[in-house]
C-alpha cells in the first residue's frame, strides 16, 4: 500500500506543512529528429506539450530533461532556453524526457486554499447542523482523507484507495503535531512547521502505516 502525501492546513486555509511521501513518475524518453512533431509552450514556468500525442507522451506532460540534462523551469540546468534550443535544426537528433511535472510550491498553496473553501462549502450544504465537513474524497487512483481538529487545523492524507487505517494515522499525525510542533518553544501557532523532530516522527508514522497496511483500529 502507498501513502502519497501529507498536508497540514491552518484554520485560515493556509498551507503550513506539506510532505511528499511517494510521487509516482510516469516518464517517457524519446529521440526526435527535426522538425519536432509535438507543439510545446510555456505554462506555469514549465515547458509542456500543448498539441500532439505519441508513444505515451500526452498533452500536459512537461519536458523533464534534454539529452540527459535536467530541466529547471523554462531552461535546462546548464542555462539553455528549451524552446529556443529546440527551434535550431543543428541540435537534432535530440533526446527529450517527458512526464508529469511535480506541483510547484505556489500550486500546493493554491490547492490547499481551494480545499479549505470546499470543506467550508460542504459544511454549509449539510441538511443537518454541525456537519464535520469533507472527510474523504475518492478517485479511481487515490483517496483524500481529512481530519479537522477542534481548533480548525486540517490534517490531510492522500493514499492508495486500498490503504487501510487512515483514520488512526490522521490522529497519530495530530499527536505528532501536538508533541513536536505545538510544544516547540520556537514554533508560532498557525505558521509554517519547520521542526526536525516533527519531520522525523511524521515519516516514522507513515512508514509504520505503510508496512502494516493499517495503523491500529479504524480504516
Amino acid at each position: 500500500m502507498v501513502i502519497y502525501s501529507v498536508y497540514v492546513v491552518n484554520k485560515a486555509g493556509g498551507l503550513i506543512y506539506q510532505y511528499d511521501n511517494y510521487v509516482p513518475r510516469a516518464e517517457v524518453e524519446k529521440t526526435f529528429s527535426y522538425p519536432l512533431d509535438l507543439v510545446l509552450k510555456h505554462h506555469d514556468e514549465k515547458v509542456v506539450v500543448s498539441f500532439g500525442q505519441r508513444d505515451g507522451i500526452r498533452v500536459g506532460h512537461a519536458v523533464l530533461s534534454i539529452n540527459g540534462v535536467d530541466v529547471i523551469g523554462k531552461n535546462t540546468s546548464d542555462g539553455k532556453d528549451i524552446l529556443e534550443y529546440l527551434k535550431d535544426p543543428s541540435n537534432y537528433p535530440v533526446s527529450i524526457r517527458f512526464g508529469r511535472a511535480r506541483l510547484s510550491s505556489n500550486e500546493k498553496l493554491m490547492l490547499a486554499s481551494m480545499f479549505h473553501s470546499l470543506f467550508a462549502i460542504g459544511s454549509q450544504l449539510s441538511p443537518e447542523a454541525g456537519s464535520s465537513g469533507i472527510e474523504m474524497l475518492e478517485t479511481d487512483v487515490f483517496k483524500l482523507h481529512c481530519f479537522q481538529t477542534l481548533t480548525g487545523i486540517k490534517f490531510i492524507v492522500m493514499a492508495d484507495p486500498r490503504q487501510s487505517g487512515i483514520d488512526a494515522l490522521l490522529r497519530k499525525i495530530y499527536e505528532v503535531y501536538s508533541d513536536f510542533a505545538l510544544k516547540n518553544p520556537f514554533y508560532s501557532l498557525e505558521m509554517p512547521i519547520r521542526c526536525e523532530l516533527f519531520d522525523q516522527n511524521l515519516k516514522s508514522a507513515l512508514e509504520v502505516a505503510e508496512k502494516a497496511g493499517n495503523f491500529g483500529a479504524g480504516s
